[in-house]
């Protein structure tokens, strides 16, 4: 039988450092050359297509078309038979590019605005159960007995929506009320998503009637609670008197479907507490 010995390497001075350091060079020689050769072999081919798409977003990285940034929609688009027409900043005009890169036909979805649905939110229009003392923010406010407004259903003013904001589309007044620039606006949708109340809500550009009001407490609660005193108070005089039966009371709140509102205004017109607005009359 044949008698194998191992004699160990003497392994002191810097021979113990240099070994592993020879070792693992080699090996990162090894595999870098391996992987060299697999790119060359099995090259991953990329749709040129997705560059070009991605060279006509706006580049804002909004996440309004669903996908994770401008360069997983141009993917989803070409890969995946996305849409073409749901980059709200980009609008009609990126529409029309990416139909002539993908060779079809496509038509831009008619321009989106964000609107808060309630008229409180300022420091002078807003009641108070108690001064809240802590970060900032929105989420971390209504998450401490329900928020620090008397109204549980309204704003609390800390501005979640303005920092969420890429494109400066909303502001804050002198009395402290958020302001919407529908010029700005591009309907990305970053400012609904971040309101912890769900108070924005994107609506159709060519409509100017909107429900100012999320109150869902029961008359007279609405009107006790909101310091604007423009409370909807769930009536639903403005669903009876509505030609397109558009609007519906639910939970005590109204609600307008812009699928069939014509826009012509009656229910701000009908509205006893004036909780319903409209653009054309009040500018």
């Amino acid at each position: 039988m044949l008698n194998l010995i191992v004699v160990p390497l003497a392994a002191t001075g810097t021979s113990a450092i240099v070994l592993p350091v020879v070792i693992m060079g080699s090996l990162g020689l090894i595999f870098g050359l391996i992987l060299a050769f697999a790119s060359k072999v099995f090259p991953v081919t990329v749709d040129e297509r997705i560059e070009k798409i991605i060279e006509v977003l706006p580049g804002a990285n909004c996440g309004a078309c669903g996908q994770p940034g401008c360069s997983g929609y141009a993917t989803a688009i070409v890969n995946e038979g996305k849409e073409l027409n749901l980059c709200a900043p980009g609008g009609p005009a990126v529409v029309e590019k990416i139909a002539q890169i993908m060779g079809k036909d496509a038509t831009a979805k008619e321009r989106k605005i964000a609107f808060i649905h309630c008229s409180s939110g300022g420091k002078n229009n807003t009641k108070w159960k108690y001064a809240y003392q802590g970060m900032e923010s929105c989420l971390s406010a209504v998450n401490i007995a329900d928020g620090p407004n008397l109204c549980s259903w309204g704003c609390v003013g800390f501005n979640d929506c303005v920092a969420a904001c890429k494109f400066d589309a909303i502001s804050v007044d002198e009395n402290g009320m958020r302001i919407i620039d529908r010029e700005k606006c591009t309907g990305c949708g970053a400012c609904v998503t971040v309101c912890p109340r769900k108070l924005i809500m994107l609506i159709p550009e060519s409509m100017n009637v909107f429900i100012s009001c999320s109150s869902k407490d029961k008359n007279p609660l609405p009107k006790q609670n909101c310091g604007a005193d423009k409370p909807c108070i769930g009536c639903g005089l403005c669903a009876k008197k509505c030609p397109v039966q558009a609007i519906t009371v639910e939970n005590n709140i109204a609600r307008i479907d812009y699928s069939k509102c014509t826009d012509c205004g009656t229910c701000a017109t009908v509205c006893p507490t004036k909780a319903i607005i409209n653009l054309k009359t009040e500018g």
